[in-house]
């Protein structure tokens, strides 16, 4: 056990600090959709500039700059449209510079194990803790020439991180790529410009606690109409008083409506977005809110209803549902998913599954969910793993943060705990402890199913083992293994075995004999003997 690492202490997650609910701007006329259209591009055109500014500027920017940023944009838009826009501007600016940073700290990883790896004779086997050596002289040949082309990159990389330069591109990186592979894609030019144009449109805007209906840039009334404030340029378009377009159709948020209605009501920040998909040829408004974080309740009282372990896998996630004392009740469950596909697929595979599992929990009581604190940002090198190509796709495809973000927050709504705990070791300890003893001739007990059971053990403080080992003197056929588990303060569970009658030895039994006398054979060959030497007792009275 000396070579294992220290399992972390479980603790319980906290929950969603915001909420964003999406609806469909539908019965939109014409003029509406000519509306939104250049209002999208004239504020798209002025947030592109002003990302660049930002950008510009770097490390340097401070409150002065952000204040002169907002003032060349007051004139061209509005006041609260040119915070809505310099404010995205540096939170995108943010978003970047922590995707910069951890691609340095991945191409930093990538140098040590070539680094590590070249250094030792070629065809040494590594330990357990580090990588060995490479198999052939061609392939460590071909490892440091890649050597060479990370170490170019970690230098730019480096510069650009000290200089505060970061690369963004509005609209999307991906959907900029594609326009240079359109065939493959299955679009044409015109296509992939109404994307790339609808993609780079800005109309967004913050809310403000205290204005009427939480927002003044982008206003929608409790009963669904939604109004837009237009630039300044723009004002001509204008149907309603103070530079306002009201759009012709009515909105209505179907999840957590009436917790926005209220909100609303009560003249609380909400935060728009009017977005087009392009695709569908389909507009949306996007709401969201900042909400006070839950308080979290104490660890022991989650677990008092027991708790239900969930392992996390590429294709499914693997539920067994645990007692107060760490057994496992009932058979084991699989919630299915697909991650094939776009982001909207992955995203809702996701969703339905983690339905299918919070409402499997509420059905049988239970209050807390255990799952693996993962984190595979240091295990998707290509450096550590070599050519286990698909061994990193399938790690690489694992939504972790997509999947905790998401069971936090539905967790959340259903007042269900969730708890993490260390993934050290889970499916090893559970194999090797649980995966067999579960098995039955009705019910096939999986890796994954055993464990999800070392993950709820863990969250409720048990060891992975099934139990304690007795003490030596006791690990023997006169009082046999002790395997079944009982609570910590069972009274009676370490007494001796209830007294059984009869002899303890593998002696016959006393009422052998009459067993024997009394029981008919079951071979014709001793029925016959028995006809054979058996005398009738009626020759006798003749």
């Amino acid at each position: 056990m000396g070579g294992l690492r220290e399992v972390a202490a479980p603790f319980v997650a906290l929950g969603p600090s915001g909420v964003a609910v999406r609806t469909r701007l539908k019965h939109l006329t014409a003029c509406d959709v000519e509306v939104l259209r250049q209002v999208g591009a004239h504020l798209g055109a002025l947030a592109s500039r002003d990302l660049k500014t930002r950008c510009r500027d770097g490390l340097g920017h401070d409150a002065g700059a952000w204040a002169v940023r907002k003032r060349e944009l007051t004139p061209l838009s509005s006041a609260r449209w040119a915070g809505a826009i310099t404010k995205a501007s540096h939170d995108q600016w943010a978003l970047a510079r922590r995707g910069a940073r951890a691609h340095l700290q991945s191409l930093e990883a990538g140098v040590r194990t070539l680094r590590h790896r070249l250094s030792l004779p070629v065809g040494q086997k590594g330990s357990k803790g580090a990588p060995g050596g490479y198999r052939s002289r061609r392939e460590w040949h071909a490892k440091a020439r890649r050597l060479h082309v990370l170490e170019t990159r970690l230098a730019r990389e480096r510069a650009d991180w000290e200089a505060g330069t970061v690369h963004v591109v509005r609209g999307g990186k991906r959907l900029a790529r594609t326009r240079h592979h359109l065939t493959a894609a299955g679009i044409t030019e015109t296509q992939w410009r109404e994307r790339w144009q609808a993609a780079r449109w800005f109309v967004q805007a913050d809310g403000e606690s205290g204005k009427r209906f939480g927002n003044e840039t982008i206003r929608i009334t409790p009963d669904g109409e939604v109004s837009v404030r237009l630039p300044a340029p723009l004002a001509r378009l204008a149907n309603a008083p103070r530079g306002r377009y009201v759009l012709s159709g009515r909105i209505s948020f179907a999840h957590r409506g009436q917790e926005w209605a209220d909100r609303v009501a009560a003249n609380r920040a909400v935060a728009y977005r009017i977005h087009h998909d392009a695709t569908r040829g389909r507009w949306y408004v996007t709401a969201s809110w900042q909400k006070p974080v839950t308080r979290t309740i104490p660890l022991a009282a989650a677990l008092a209803q027991g708790v239900i372990g969930v392992d996390m896998n590429a294709d499914h996630l693997a539920a067994w549902r645990l007692n107060t004392h760490g057994n496992p009740v009932g058979d084991p469950r699989r919630f299915s998913y697909d991650l094939t596909g776009p982001a909207d697929h992955r995203d809702a595979q996701i969703r339905h599954a983690l339905t299918r599992l919070l409402h499997w929990a509420t059905s049988h009581g239970v209050k807390a969910i255990a799952v693996e604190d993962l984190d595979f940002t240091a295990e998707k090198t290509r450096e550590k793993h070599g050519g286990r190509k698909r061994f990193r796709h399938l790690v690489s495809g694992m939504p972790t943060g997509r999947l905790r973000a998401r069971l936090t927050s539905m967790a959340d709504q259903a007042g269900i705990t969730v708890i993490a705990v260390d993934p050290a070791y889970t499916s090893k300890w559970g194999a090797q402890h649980w995966q067999k003893p579960l098995t039955t001739s009705t019910r096939r007990t999986t890796r994954h199913d055993a464990a999800s059971i070392v993950i709820g053990r863990r969250a409720q403080g048990y060891p992975v083992r099934r139990r304690t080992a007795p003490p030596r003197t006791h690990q023997s056929d006169g009082r046999g293994h002790r395997t079944l588990q009982t609570g910590p303060d069972t009274p009676g569970r370490e007494g001796p075995r209830p007294r059984i009658p009869g002899p303890r030895t593998r002696s016959v039994p006393p009422d052998t004999e009459r067993t024997r006398a009394t029981r008919t054979s079951n071979t014709v060959r001793d029925v016959r003997s028995a006809q054979e030497w058996v005398q009738d007792s009626l020759l006798l009275t003749e």
